[in-house]
């Protein structure tokens, strides 16, 4: 899971369809990816930094974290 990307999105009060207006792709597929089902391509989080979090690194906002069962 992107947790810092999810906590950032809710921060500022962004949606994930704002997100898939901006790469082109639907609702859906940026849940899944930053749900961690799929990963974000290296264009894509650069989208979506620029778009969204041009004070944050993509390192950042990109950090995996493990989830603890």
């Amino acid at each position: 899971m992107l947790a810092n990307l999810a906590a950032e999105i809710a921060r500022n009060k962004i949606t994930r369809h704002d997100i898939a207006r901006v790469l082109g792709t639907t609702y859906n597929t940026v849940s899944l990816k930053i749900n961690g089902h799929y990963e974000f391509t290296v264009t894509e989080a650069q989208k979506i930094q620029k778009a969204f979090f041009p004070d944050l690194t993509i390192e950042y906002l990109f950090e995996r974290q493990t989830e603890v069962v």
